[in-house]
């Protein structure tokens, strides 16, 4: 198969059913090699057909909390009082630099998610 940039919904479609063809292609392999170039094209297209917005900042905390088990009270270890942490995960405040800070150092969540407006 010769492998063009995918342009149009139906290339989409075409390029899916390719790559569902050749899904278990040995690397190093023509079909291989093909799968990974064929890859890349896709995922050029659905970033700019079908970008991902990044999540709103209090559900990320909110999830990085349930991933490592931590209560509002932890929460507020990182952001300073018990008020604070239930303010913020209630969208009633709005984290200030120092609070990013923490949350990146210590909840590891990306600066950019978390510098976003709600």
């Amino acid at each position: 198969m010769i492998i063009h940039l995918i342009k149009t919904k139906k290339d989409y479609q075409a390029a899916m059913n390719r790559l569902e063809v050749i899904f278990d292609s040995k690397p190093g392999s023509a079909e291989g090699d093909e799968l990974e170039i064929l890859g890349m094209l896709i995922g050029k297209y659905e970033d700019e057909h079908y970008p991902i917005d990044l999540p709103d900042p209090v559900e990320a905390i909110k999830f990085r909390m349930e991933q490592l088990g931590y209560t509002q009270s932890d929460l507020a270890n990182v952001v300073g009082l018990k008020s604070r942490a239930s303010e913020i995960l209630n969208k009633k405040r709005k984290l200030t630099l120092e609070m990013i800070r923490n949350l990146h150092t210590k909840l590891k969540i990306p600066t950019d998610v978390l510098i976003q407006n709600y």
